[in-house]
């Protein structure tokens, strides 16, 4: 199954699977549309007959200074995607998930764990799916149903930084920011997700060595802030 808002996209994507010898179906939603995420979910059961997988991948970055920012809708718009957004796929699904004792992916980010300067709406709402599937997770327990999240580093070969937000609300577009040698290929980011799920981990990071950051927070917090903005400053 394929879900996102660009037809036109998306059935090129769907040809492409099918010229790999795999199945696909391309169903045109938003994820900040509920009956959009159910739709999806009974085209699912609908051809296929359940739900095995669910990814939850949909997302939006911004790029400001808290204080420059002059349009704060754009938290809510943070949320909707970024939270609201795996929230309204996984509810519908959860049924079907629990008869084929499943798995939920979502794609967090080392930023749900870790605070990041220009990033405030963003890091909020990826804190915001980190507790959502921390808690989710506990009340699944027994069920079969496993929750994994993933939290990659800087992603290349995606246009989350043309898409992110700016000061004023408006996409930033193109620009001369330049990812940083710790950044990491889409597909390597994916082939480890792939992994994962295959594995049932409860939670994977990329790239392994990002895994100390957390425990950084907790034990040399200002440390961890400059390191932070060192690396900030020498992107922004």
């Amino acid at each position: 199954m394929l879900f996102a808002r660009r037809q036109a996209e998306l059935d090129a994507t769907a040809e492409r699977c099918r010229g790999l010898g795999g199945e696909a179906t391309a169903v045109s939603g938003d994820v900040t549309n509920l009956e959009d995420c159910r739709r999806l979910v009974e085209t699912a059961v609908d051809e296929y007959g359940g739900v095995d997988v669910l990814v939850a991948n949909a997302g939006v970055s911004m790029w400001a200074k808290f204080e420059d920012v002059t349009d704060t809708s754009m938290y809510r718009k943070l949320i909707d995607v970024n939270y609201m957004g795996v929230v309204n796929c996984v509810h519908p699904a959860l049924p079907h998930l629990k008869e084929r004792r499943g798995v939920i992916a979502a794609i967090s980010s080392i930023q749900g764990k870790i605070p990041v300067p220009l990033h405030s709406g963003y890091v909020a709402s990826k804190h915001a799916v980190q507790g959502f599937l921390d808690t989710l997770r506990g009340e699944l327990k027994g069920t079969g149903v496993d929750v994994i999240t993933a939290c990659p580093h800087w992603l290349r070969g995606t246009e989350l930084r043309k898409s992110a937000f700016g000061k004023d609300g408006d996409l930033v577009g193109e620009s001369r920011r330049g990812h940083s040698k710790e950044s990491v290929s889409l597909e390597a980011c994916s082939e480890a997700i792939v992994k994962a799920i295959a594995r049932r981990d409860r939670e994977v990071v990329i790239p392994w060595k990002l895994k100390f950051l957390p425990w950084l927070k907790l034990m040399a917090p200002d440390y961890l802030d400059r390191l932070v903005r060192g690396e900030m400053d020498r992107q922004d």
